[in-house]
């Protein structure tokens, strides 16, 4: 792998922070600092190796671009985060009294009787067949994403970055500089309203801090559509709205009929049965059904809203807002079974004397929901959102490809789509299928981070 220039200062820069790392992880140990600056400063030094050696550092030769750079700073510095954060985590578990054992901070934790060896033959065959099935195709596709090769065809040629950097174009649109003021003055007003809500009891800075919070949501995705080109932006956006709608209508329309069929009425085995049953039904066949029901010429729909209004059935095919709605209604539907099953699982371990004495105290029906019932779910609210989100980012696709085709003129094309219509060039894409993934880790990330911090475990 050749050195660049501008490489050596990078390699200077993540080993001092590699050994800044290992000095404040150890310590808060407990251990020498000294110790694990030594131990953490080699892994920032030779984790870019992980990336730029595959790449050949190729994004750093001097007739690249700016963009191409900015990439490979992104790659160069990711290899080193990771061998940093591993080096980091076993080595202080290394360094405390028990070693191996530290991993697992669990006071229940035990050990095997055989040792090490014990535990690593029963834990072989997994981890084979991890490595044949998730990590080699992993490394894989990270490879593809770096060569110019077309299905069918054995000829290979490196191209660096170029798959990624075609997907890429930053600029700074209006829509993303106003929500950014607007937070920022947002984050002014609610710091200058806790300072003042010390002396007093106002209610400004929680609601300020909420309004922040949101804008904070909105910041983040108009910076992320921001990166992308115009071509894949608005891939990035559909993603977006189709991800959006499919969770946050699905949760709440099952929330809603969970609570109406968890009421004590004749009947409501065979109603809950009815309602679970389009779980079973798969992605493609719920773009049939509703390809079927909503087609403009031959579709009940059309029959029914025609047969009952003046106005003639509005064609999804020629408008984009009616098509994404299309696929969102279709999306919920699928997966209203599996939230409402699971709603209804948590109804039954919301506890009945809370309610009563909520009740009792003057809680009217809404207060209850949204006091008491509401936060008793959130345990099943975060599973539901984790496994939608996935759902909606993997399985939608065949929904819009029966439905839609991802038209009309491209308004139905979210990143799993692209990937599947990109895949004629198979180097274009592993490289979007690289950006989903990417794209899903950071949502689950935000997820675990924002909305775990607020579920709660009864006991």
């Amino acid at each position: 792998m050749p050195i660049y220039p501008l490489m050596l200062p990078l390699f200077a820069a993540v080993t001092l922070i590699g050994a800044l790392v290992g000095w404040t992880v150890w310590r808060n140990a407990g251990l020498s600092g000294r110790r694990g600056a030594l131990v953490v400063a080699p892994a920032g030094f030779l984790g870019p190796l992980l990336t730029m050696v595959p790449m050949e550092a190729c994004t750093f030769e001097p007739e690249r671009t700016g963009l191409d750079i900015a990439v490979g700073i992104v790659a160069f510095t990711s290899g080193a985060a990771v061998l940093i954060a591993a080096t980091a985590w076993i080595g202080r578990a290394l360094s405390k009294p028990g070693g191996w054992a530290n991993l697992d901070d669990r006071a229940e934790a035990g050990s095997f009787r055989g040792g090490a060896a014990a535990a690593m033959a029963l834990l072989l065959p997994t981890l084979a067949v991890l490595a044949v099935f998730l990590y080699w195709p992993l490394f894989e596709t990270l490879r593809l994403s770096t060569q110019l090769t077309r299905r069918g065809n054995p000829i290979e040629r490196f191209s660096c970055v170029d798959n990624y950097t075609e997907l890429l174009g930053p600029t700074a649109e209006w829509w993303l500089l106003v929500p950014l003021a607007a937070l920022l003055v947002t984050a002014v007003g609610a710091e200058l309203a806790r300072r003042a809500d010390k002396v007093g009891s106002g209610l400004l800075a929680p609601r300020l801090r909420r309004v922040r919070g949101w804008l904070t949501v909105v910041v983040v995705i108009a910076a992320a559509a921001s990166v992308f080109g115009p071509s894949y932006r608005s891939v990035f956006l559909t993603t977006m709205i189709l991800t959006s709608g499919t969770v946050l209508i699905g949760l709440a329309a099952g929330l809603g009929i969970a609570l109406l069929v968890s009421q004590p009425i004749k009947g409501r085995a065979i109603y809950r049965t009815l309602l679970i049953w389009p779980f079973a039904v798969s992605p493609p066949i719920a773009g049939i059904l509703f390809f079927v029901m909503f087609d403009p010429l031959t579709g009940i729909a059309g029959h029914v809203f025609e047969a009952l209004t003046p106005w003639d059935m509005p064609n999804y095919r020629t408008d984009p807002v009616l098509a994404r709605g299309l696929v969102i209604m279709a999306s919920v539907w699928k997966t209203l079974g599996f939230t409402i099953l699971f709603y209804i699982a948590g109804l039954q371990n919301v506890s009945t004397n809370m309610l009563e004495a909520a009740r009792l105290d003057g809680a009217n029906g809404w207060q209850r929901l949204r006091y008491f019932i509401v936060p008793s779910l959130t345990p099943i609210t975060f599973f539901l959102v984790v496994t939608n989100v996935t759902y909606a980012f993997f399985e939608i696709f065949g929904t819009i490809s029966y439905l839609t085709e991802g038209g009309p003129s491209g308004a139905t094309v979210d990143a799993m789509t692209s990937v599947v219509q990109s895949s004629e060039w198979v180097g274009d894409g592993a490289a979007r299928s690289l950006v989903l993934f990417v794209m899903v880790l950071a949502v689950t990330a935000w997820q675990f981070r924002a909305t775990g911090r607020r579920v709660h475990y009864g006991g």
